[in-house]
């Protein structure tokens, strides 16, 4: 793959609440190396300008229309499910046809991490149903996303797996 300074480097957007922790700036950091090494540009929400609700929504919606692939952190996020927002950005960039690479560390089924036993399907704490199609994510997520089990860097080797045209090569003869 091209190096990320060049104008054919592929353009991976990395959606997940990794911009919420303590150390954002450190793990963005290390995220773009990484990409880097693997001739990938980052795109992280946390570099952008905007500080406002809705020019943050704006401006990451661009970036994920600009994209060629999501990386997608749908670790469960502030309980059992992953982060609302990255699963909009997901469901995003599948609507718009992209690629999108889902990590996750947890391989236990959907139904094992929020149902209990409540007989022929499971329930949630709340007492409503929980889906059991055998998937670690509801199935909205497991069926859009390429799902890869471990954590970003895992993410990006899957990536490198596919076989996909560059800028580069479409402009073959």
């Amino acid at each position: 793959m091209p190096s990320p300074q060049s104008a054919g480097a592929l353009r991976v957007y990395l959606a997940g609440p990794d911009i919420f922790r303590p150390d954002a700036v450190a793990w963005a950091a290390a995220a773009r190396e990484l990409l880097a090494a693997h001739g990938l540009q980052a795109l992280i929400p946390i570099d952008g300008e905007e500080t406002t609700a809705s020019g943050i929504y704006h401006a990451n919606l661009a970036m994920i229309r600009s994209a060629d692939f999501v990386l997608a952190n749908l670790n469960a996020f502030r309980g059992v499910e992953p982060d609302s927002g990255t699963c909009f950005e997901a469901g995003f960039a599948a609507a718009l046809g992209k690629t999108v690479i889902a990590y996750l560390a947890d391989r236990r089924q959907h139904k094992d991490k929020v149902g209990h036993d409540g007989g022929a399907m499971p329930l949630a704490a709340d007492g409503l149903r929980v889906e059991d199609f055998g998937l670690p994510l509801n199935l909205m997520l497991a069926i859009s996303c390429r799902l890869v089990f471990g954590d970003l860097a895992a993410a990006v080797t899957e990536l490198s797996t596919l076989d996909v045209p560059t800028p580069e090569s479409l402009c073959r003869e």
